[in-house]
């Protein structure tokens, strides 16, 4: 079945238009007619069904014929992490951050940060695309790049890790990302966190983690957290 995105809609709508992008796709190219069956995502928890009612190329007429709202996720998954200066590694790991499931990216920047601007319209296509592939209801927020120390004043230092390569003790995220309602998890860039950067969030009472014995690229250790809060997220939070 054609999925599209559909942030436009309305809850009570009975019709809808496809754009002509999505209009083009779905006539010329998958080649669907009358009565074929269609899946709209609005982003917003919305799934609807509905099906063709007039197959113009241009601007293809879809009936809707089922409304379903889906509810978000009850465990809130934050990664905020420093882009890597080969921007088709942060799409990577955006595409699959959302297949996996993930509320919010921030993009921080840095003192060692090697990419110092940051355009989120790629990475916001490359989001919904993930979107329907994987079936998600909700499209994660995506934040434009913000300076660490700006950043890390905004959290709630109790449910908020920051994962380095510094020496000293650290906690392994999989033990304690279960403890709360959600978690945020801070990665840093290719030269990882700078002591004073570090020190900042440890006098802010946010924790040290660790991802394992590896050491990863930070596109990696992203995703890496985004799957490890996912796997170890609370009973109650299953949803």
């Amino acid at each position: 079945m054609l999925t599209c995105f559909a942030p436009d809609i309305l809850p009570s709508a009975a019709t809808y238009q496809l754009s002509e992008e999505e209009s083009k796709h779905a006539v010329r190219v998958l080649r669907l007619g009358l009565g074929d069956a269609v899946e709209l995502l609005d982003g917003r928890g919305g799934h609807y069904q509905a099906e063709i009612a007039e197959a113009n190329p241009k601007r293809c007429q879809l009936r809707i014929t089922q409304h379903e709202n889906i509810p978000p996720r009850a465990y809130f998954t934050h990664v905020a992490v420093a882009p890597t200066k080969n921007l088709d590694r942060m799409e990577w790991f955006v595409e699959k951050a959302v297949e996996v499931g993930v509320e919010r990216i921030t993009f921080l920047r840095c003192a060692r940060s090697e990419r110092r601007e940051l355009k989120l319209e790629r990475l916001e296509k490359i989001a919904i695309s993930a979107l329907k592939q994987s079936g998600q209801a909700w499209l994660p927020q995506l934040d434009e790049l913000t300076d660490y120390a700006a950043f890390v004043a905004t959290v709630t230092p109790e449910t908020t890790f920051i994962a380095h390569l510094e020496e000293g003790e650290r906690t392994a995220l999989a033990q304690v990302a279960g403890t709360g309602p959600g978690c945020c998890v801070l990665i840093g860039p290719e030269g990882d966190f700078t002591p004073g950067e570090i020190a900042l969030a440890l006098a802010k009472g946010i924790r040290p983690v660790t991802l394992g014995a590896s050491r990863l690229r930070t596109e990696t250790a992203a995703l890496a957290a985004v799957f490890t809060a996912q796997l170890v997220r609370p009973a109650g939070f299953q949803q």
